[in-house]
C-alpha cells in the first residue's frame, strides 16, 4: 500500500488535516521554519552573489530527525506549508534537508483547511516555485543587511540595545513626523452659523450657513460673524431650491489582512497581534463536535478581495433563502482595488457561510467567537445588495445668505441589514428627516446659533490608522504589521497611551539620525519601491541578486560615510529630586520594558531601582495618600495608592477627585457607549452611579491667549 507523509507548519493544522485524510497519510508539523541565517553573523557574502549561509535553527534538531525518519517510511512526501512566499521558502528548506524521492512535485497548497480543499490539493502536487523562494530570500537578506549594519551603528552612536529595520524605522518615522506636525500646528479661527427652522405644523430642522450670493462663505472672525447676524435681522427665510435624489451605498468588500486588522481594532478593541493570533486559530481549524474538525476561515494573509465562484454561489443561495432575492448582490458590487496587489489568494471569508457564528459559539473561545462573527458578517454583507436612500437637500435664502439643510430616509436597507463598516474618527452618519418643502415657500427661523471654532491638528496614529497608512503607502506587508508595532513599542521608540502612539525622545533621536544620514532607508517612496521589486522577483521579472546588488552598493557607501560623520549622541536622563537610599545620588528616570522607572545613575556600582510614581492629583479615600499610575507585568496601566504595601488600594479605572455622596468612597471613570463616560462608586455594595457624561476632548494644541467666545443663541 502506497503511503504519503504530509508536512505542515503547526500541530493544530496537522491535527485538523489528519482527520480529512485516510490511513494512507501521515501528517506531521515542522513547527515553522527549520533553517535560517545565523544570529551571530551577517550570514551571507555580498561579494559572492549574496550566497546565504543557512543553519538549522537551535532546538529544531529533534523535529528534523523525526521528519527524516518519517520520510524514509513512506513512498512520497508532500509539503503543505502556508500558501505564500514564506511558506514556499519553508517548503524549499524542508525539501533540501529531508531525504525523500519525489522532490520534483512535492508542494501542495490550499486556501482553506476544509476536507474538500485538502483532498483536492493532495491530488495536485506541483514543483517548488523558485520565484517565490527567491523573493522571500531577497526580503530576508535585505532586512538582514539593514538590521545588522544599522543596529550596531545605533549601539555605537547612541546606546546599546537599539535596533533599526527596513520597515520598522519608516513606521517610527510616520509617528514621529505626525507628532512634529501636531507640535508646529497653528490653529486658525473660523465661525459657523446654524439656524433652527420651522414649517408650520412640523418639527424644527437645522440648516447651516453655506453661501452668500452663490459664493462659498468663509467667516474668520467674530466681527465678521456680527456683520452677518446684523444683515439677517428682520430677513425673510424662503426655500430657494429643493433637490431630491435616490442614492445607493455599496457594501464594504470582504476582508483582506489589513482591513481585518483595522476593523478588529475598531469594533473589538483587538491589537493587530491579537487579531492575527486568533485568526490563525480560526484558519487552522477547531473541533466543532458532531460537525467534526474544520478550518472556519480562509487563508488570513491576503491582499485580494476576490471571492471564488463556488463561495459566491453558496452565499447568494443563503441570502436568497434568509432575506429574499432582492438582497442578493449583482456581479459588480465591488470595485477593483487600486495599486499593486499580489492577488494570490481569495479574500478572508468563512469556509462556509452556512456555519453561522451562533451555531458554533459553544465550541469557540470568546475571542474566537467575536472575530469569527466579525469576519462572517463582513463577508455576508459584502455579498448583499446596496442600501438605497431617498435624500433631500434644501437651500434657504435670507437676504442673499444661503442656509443648507440635508436629510435622508432609508428606502431599502440592503447590506446594512447585517453589517456597516466602522470609521476611524468614530463619527456616525446621522439620518435626519426633513418636512415636505416646496420652492418659494417661507419658513420661520426660530434661532440662529453662531459658534467659534479652531482648526485641529491631524490626529495621532492608532493601530488601525497606522496599519491603514502603511498599506496605502505600500510599506511592508500586512502580515508583518503586528511584529513591527510590537517591536517599536518594545524598543522604546514609541509609547501607546489612550490608544494613540506618541514618539519617545529616543524614537525622535533615532529617526532624526537615520533621516539625516540614511535618506533612502527612511524614504517612504523608496521603501514602497523596494516592495514592488520583491513582487516583480516573485513574478519572475527581476533577478533577486541584481536587486540586492542595486541596493547594497550605495548602502555600503552611506554606511562608511555615516560612521565617520556621526558623533556620539547622548540622551540625557531626566534627573529627579528623589535621593538614592544606597548611595545618595539623585535618581534618574529610565525607560524600561514596562514603561518608566527610577534608577540610580551610579550603575553598575549601584543597582538601586524603584517604580516611578506618577500622581494624578487624587487622594486615596482609605489613607489620604496619593493615587498614582502603576504598570502591571504585562505593561497595562492601573491606579494604586502611593502608600503600598501599607495601603493596598488598586483600580483599573481612573479615580476622580469626586467622593461618592452615598458612602464617601472614591468615584471612578467608567467607559460607556460611544464617547461618553459614567462616574461610578468604587464600592460594589454602594453602586452609586451618574452619567454617562460627555468626556471633554483632550486639547493637543496651545489655545490663543484670547479665550474663545461663548456660543450664543440669537432669536431673529
Amino acid at each position: 500500500m502506497s503511503k504519503t507523509l504530509v508536512i505542515v507548519e503547526s500541530p493544530a493544522k496537522a491535527k485538523t488535516i489528519s482527520k480529512f485524510l485516510g490511513k494512507k497519510y501521515t501528517v506531521k508539523a515542522s513547527m515553522g521554519h527549520v533553517r535560517d541565517l545565523p544570529k551571530s553573523q551577517l550570514g551571507m557574502d555580498p561579494k559572492n552573489g549574496f550566497n546565504p549561509k543557512y543553519i538549522t535553527i537551535r532546538g529544531k534538531g529533534d523535529t528534523i530527525k523525526e521528519l527524516r525518519n518519517a520520510a524514509k517510511k513512506v513512498d512520497r512526501v508532500l509539503i503543505a506549508s502556508d500558501p505564500d512566499r514564506e511558506g514556499e521558502a519553508i517548503a524549499w528548506h524542508l525539501q533540501n534537508i529531508l531525504e525523500f524521492g519525489n522532490k520534483g512535485s512535492c508542494r501542495i497548497e490550499f486556501n482553506e483547511i476544509t476536507k474538500q480543499a485538502v483532498q483536492k490539493s493532495v491530488r495536485q502536487p506541483r514543483p517548488i516555485d523558485y520565484n517565490r523562494v527567491n523573493a522571500q530570500q531577497a526580503r530576508r537578506i535585505l532586512d538582514r543587511l539593514v538590521g545588522y549594519n544599522l543596529s550596531p551603528l545605533l549601539w555605537r552612536k547612541i546606546k546599546k540595545g537599539l535596533s533599526a529595520g527596513r520597515v520598522q524605522s519608516v513606521a517610527v518615522r510616520l509617528i514621529s513626523d505626525r507628532e512634529e506636525e501636531i507640535r508646529t500646528f497653528e490653529p486658525e479661527e473660523y465661525w459657523t452659523l446654524t439656524g433652527s427652522f420651522v414649517k408650520t405644523g412640523h418639527a424644527p430642522f437645522e440648516g447651516k450657513l453655506a453661501k452668500h450670493k452663490n459664493n462659498k462663505i468663509d467667516i474668520k472672525t467674530g466681527d465678521k460673524m456680527r456683520e452677518v447676524l446684523d444683515s439677517l435681522k428682520g430677513a425673510h427665510y424662503t426655500i430657494s431650491k429643493v433637490t431630491r435624489k435616490e442614492k445607493s451605498r455599496k457594501p464594504a468588500p470582504p476582508f483582506i489582512t489589513s482591513t481585518m486588522q483595522q476593523e478588529s481594532y475598531r469594533k473589538l478593541n483587538f491589537t493587530t497581534r491579537k487579531t492575527m493570533v486568533v485568526a490563525q486559530q480560526l484558519y487552522e481549524g477547531l473541533d466543532l463536535g458532531k460537525e467534526g474538525t474544520s478550518g472556519l476561515i480562509t487563508y488570513i494573509r491576503t491582499d485580494s478581495t476576490r471571492v471564488s465562484a463556488t463561495a459566491r454561489e453558496e452565499s447568494q443561495n443563503y441570502i436568497r433563502q434568509r432575506f429574499g432575492p432582492q438582497y442578493v448582490a449583482g456581479e459588480s458590487t465591488h470595485k477593483a482595488r487600486k495599486g499593486k496587489i499580489q492577488d494570490a489568494h481569495e479574500a478572508i471569508r468563512p469556509t462556509s457561510i452556512n456555519l453561522e457564528p451562533d451555531q458554533i459559539k459553544t465550541f469557540l473561545t470568546n475571542e474566537q467567537y467575536k472575530l469569527y462573527k466579525l469576519i462572517w458578517l463582513r463577508y455576508l454583507g459584502s455579498q448583499m445588495s446596496a442600501a438605497v436612500f431617498d435624500t433631500t437637500s434644501v437651500d434657504i435664502d435670507a437676504a442673499g445668505y444661503i442656509f443648507r439643510a440635508n436629510g435622508s430616509i432609508m428606502k431599502f436597507p440592503g447590506f446594512m441589514k447585517v453589517y456597516t463598516e466602522s470609521v476611524d474618527n468614530g463619527e456616525k452618519d446621522e439620518e435626519k428627516l426633513l418636512p415636505e418643502l416646496k420652492e418659494g415657500e417661507e419658513v420661520e427661523a426660530r434661532s440662529l446659533t453662531p459658534k467659534q471654532n479652531f482648526t485641529q491638528p491631524p490626529p495621532r496614529y492608532s493601530e488601525a490608522t497606522l496599519v491603514k497608512t502603511l498599506e496605502e503607502k505600500g510599506i511592508g506587508r500586512p502580515s508583518t504589521y503586528a511584529p513591527i508595532i510590537e517591536t517599536i513599542i518594545k524598543r522604546g521608540y514609541v509609547v501607546r497611551e489612550s490608544k494613540q502612539f506618541y514618539p519617545t525622545e529616543l524614537g525622535d533621536t533615532v529617526v532624526d539620525l537615520l533621516k539625516n544620514h540614511f535618506h533612502d532607508i527612511m524614504d517612504i517612496e523608496f521603501t514602497a519601491g523596494m516592495e514592488e521589486k520583491l513582487d516583480r522577483i516573485e513574478e519572475g521579472e527581476l533577478d533577486w541578486v541584481q536587486v540586492l546588488d542595486g541596493f547594497y552598493d550605495p548602502f555600503r557607501t552611506t554606511m562608511e560615510r555615516a560612521e565617520e560623520e556621526i558623533g556620539h549622541i547622548k540622551i540625557a536622563d531626566e534627573v529627579t529630586e528623589e535621593i538614592c537610599e544606597q548611595c545618595g545620588r539623585n535618581l534618574v528616570i529610565k525607560l524600561g520594558r514596562y514603561g518608566k522607572f527610577l534608577a540610580c545613575p551610579g550603575f553598575p556600582e549601584c543597582r538601586n531601582t524603584k517604580p516611578l510614581l506618577e500622581p494624578i492629583g487624587v487622594k486615596c479615600a482609605r489613607c489620604e495618600g496619593e493615587i498614582v499610575i502603576r504598570r502591571s507585568k504585562k505593561g497595562r496601566k492601573f491606579f494604586g495608592c502611593s502608600g503600598y504595601p501599607e495601603c493596598d488600594y488598586v483600580a483599573w479605572d481612573r479615580p476622580t477627585s469626586e467622593k461618592c455622596p452615598e458612602c464617601g468612597e472614591l468615584m471612578l471613570e467608567k467607559k460607556g457607549p460611544g464617547k461618553g463616560i459614567s462616574i461610578k462608586c468604587v464600592s460594589e455594595k454602594c453602586g452609586h452611579k451618574k452619567g454617562p457624561e460627555k468626556k471633554a476632548a483632550r486639547v493637543n494644541i496651545a489655545r490663543p491667549e484670547k479665550a474663545p467666545a461663548k456660543t450664543d443663541v440669537l432669536t431673529p
